[in-house]
């Protein structure tokens, strides 16, 4: 099931009965000089009552293409969800003598053009069935197709290509069908080609003093990278000064290791690795002090059996 609404120019009313609509396109422009006097009150009757709006344009294509694309848009201050559509028919004085090649050439170059000015908008094109199937050459139709078969039952515009709306009836008002589940999914579709806004950076970890006495495995032949910060209270987790004091601790599991420290600091350098020491399971466990009052963040831990490990601010017998 789909939803319903209408496309309104100036032979409309400026606030026309939204009953039953879920969106509505509005007649912008003509040619390089027409502009709908009653566009923008419809535009935000339209948005005051919850639709998705779109707006048109209906060319002169003896005109240049990208001149009269310029003028529409320009009347615009666009937001996002917006929708663009060119208005392709031609059975009036203007474009009545316009050669058909010309006329499915200034399509194919508005809507290019648009879409290339307009990325992150849907842009389409509204065609009846005799433009669809005898003006048109390429079935470029930019992001949709809007097709008019009036006198058709909603939904049912009889031709096989991908259609989003379809203009089921002018009598009175052009009536139109989305074939879209409801308000939401069309404007979700709408929203859709704005850019993704870029994921924020995950904010450096911080730790108190009670996470810097949990354990942790540092496994066998593997480079493991712990973050470290200053201990501190809880009132003043980041401790007074960096890195001090700050102990690392580690043991052994189940057989003797070799163990290499490295050292890295918070602008992105690494110490070269300290000499590997030894550390034996009968032995007592490891105490290293980071060094007070440097930048140090992170310790990576190299080891040839599995260890374990804490970091704490409390010294350790």
């Amino acid at each position: 099931m789909g939803i319903y609404g209408q496309d309104w120019a100036s032979y409309q009313s400026s606030t026309p009965d939204t009953t039953g609509l879920s969106f509505a396109f509005v007649k912008i422009t003509e040619g390089l000089s027409y502009i709908n006097p009653k566009w923008v009150r419809q535009r935000d009757h339209a948005k005051a009552h919850g639709l998705v709006w779109g707006a048109y344009h209906y060319p002169h294509m003896a005109n240049a293409p990208r001149a009269e694309a310029d003028y529409f848009l320009a009347q615009v201050a666009w937001k996002p969800g917006d929708i663009i559509v060119l208005d392709w028919e031609g059975y009036d004085d203007a474009n009545r003598n316009v050669p058909r090649r010309t006329q499915a050439a200034y399509k194919e170059e508005w809507l290019r053009y648009v879409k290339g000015r307009m990325p992150h908008h849907p842009v389409g094109m509204y065609a009846n069935l005799d433009y669809w199937r005898n003006v048109d050459t390429t079935s470029y139709c930019a992001d949709f197709l809007w097709i008019a078969t009036a006198g058709r039952v909603a939904g049912d515009p009889g031709i096989q290509a991908a259609w989003l709306f379809h203009q089921y009836s002018d009598s009175g008002v052009d009536r139109d069908y989305c074939h879209l589940g409801s308000r939401t999914a069309l404007r979700d579709w709408a929203l859709a080609f704005q850019p993704t806004p870029p994921t924020p950076p995950s904010p450096a970890p911080r730790y108190t003093e009670d996470d810097m006495l949990a354990y942790f495995n540092v496994p066998r032949d593997d480079d493991f990278d712990l973050p470290v910060e200053p201990a501190g209270t809880l009132t003043a987790p980041q401790g007074g000064t960096r890195n001090g004091p700050l102990w690392l601790i580690l043991a052994p599991q189940g057989a003797d290791a070799q163990v290499t420290i490295t050292l890295h600091h918070e602008d992105g350098a690494w110490d070269a690795p300290a000499r590997p020491f030894t550390l034996t399971v009968t032995g007592s466990k490891y105490v290293l002090p980071l060094p007070a009052g440097t930048n140090v963040d992170k310790v990576r831990i190299h080891s040839t059996t599995p260890l374990v490990g804490y970091v704490t601010g409390r010294q350790v017998a």
